[in-house]
């Protein structure tokens, strides 16, 4: 009597197993459909170009006729070029004034948002708007702004007194102007992203620190800056890589006849690839770039346990 039960307890089980192997199997195809406009665009636009540029990094090509193989002489050029060095020594030195110099004019500009009031969405718009402008407009802006004989800011700097430098012209101020116009136009962006972070403090956090004593300053320094540490390491991780990056301010502040101190590695492998036609060396460039920023935010992630704070 058992075994007759057993049997078509156990197919009911079975066939109850395959349709649900079906409806999985049917979802998985579905999932696929829907997802492959993305995934032909990942692999024709990223995984493609990079696999190609990964390739050409190994090969002599001046984008005609055949490519020969090159081993590591295209890395061996580029590590060795002064020209390069030196792009690089600015890439850095535009970091170094940029990442820092936005994240802390953005984080004092939030604080005080805080106390804005009604006039908060006003000034947001007005912090916003340099963002969503396009980085072209924005260098033809500042263009004219760093114009030493036609310029508003130079014309009242000279009315107190003060010569203004001549930004692009002078070796000495070129990559700080670079480094203005970054920041005038990322601060938007971070602001909003500090002022989200603010918010979602917890009161809670703010009122212990009151009980305890803790001044103004001493909540902002020991419970609001730690708090707001995993948004301050988002900020710092995507601000190197965008700074690493920059190349549309000099391109159009100085077209393709920049001087050797108005050049960054982005300008550098614009010029090999497409005026120079070395593309290989442009590759090779490219990719010690993606290794560079690699490391540099993984040495982040790395450090990131012992200041980073997560609110429970």
């Amino acid at each position: 009597m058992s075994t007759l039960t057993a049997a078509p307890t156990q197919a009911r089980v079975a066939q109850s197993s395959g349709r649900g192997l079906s409806r999985r199997r049917k979802d998985t195809i579905a999932a696929l459909v829907f997802l492959s406009p993305q995934l032909v665009g990942l692999a024709a636009f990223m995984v493609g170009p990079l696999v190609f540029a990964l390739v050409l990094a190994f090969s002599d090509w001046d984008g005609f006729g055949a490519a020969t193989f090159a081993g590591f002489g295209n890395f061996a050029d580029v590590l060795s070029n002064p020209r390069i060095q030196r792009s690089v020594l600015n890439t850095v030195w535009f970091t170094a004034l940029q990442v820092p110099g936005l994240m802390i004019s953005s984080f004092v500009f939030a604080v005080l948002m805080q106390k804005a009031g009604k006039m908060t969405s006003v000034y947001r718009l007005c912090f916003v708007a340099p963002v969503v402008t396009s980085s072209v407009a924005v260098a033809a802006i500042w263009l004219w702004l760093f114009n030493p004989d036609i310029s508003p800011l130079s014309s009242a700097l000279r009315s107190i007194g003060i010569q203004s430098p001549d930004w692009l012209q002078d070796p000495n101020f070129v990559i700080p102007a670079f480094a203005i116009v970054a920041i005038w136009q990322g601060l938007g962006y971070q602001l909003v992203m500090f002022m989200a972070g603010l918010q979602s403090i917890g009161s809670s956090f703010l009122e212990a620190a009151e009980l305890d004593g803790c001044s103004g300053w001493q909540k902002l320094v020991h419970v609001t800056i730690p708090l707001l540490s995993p948004t301050i390491l988002f900020l710092s991780i995507t601000s190197i890589i965008g700074s690493f990056q920059i190349f549309d301010y000099i391109y159009v502040f100085m077209d393709s006849n920049a001087p050797e101190a108005a050049r960054t590695i982005v300008y550098e492998i614009v010029q090999i690839a497409f005026r120079e036609f070395n593309f290989g060396q442009a590759s090779a460039l490219a990719f010690l770039l993606l290794l560079s920023l690699l490391g540099i935010t993984a040495l982040q992630l790395a450090v990131q346990k012992r200041w980073v704070h997560y609110a429970e």
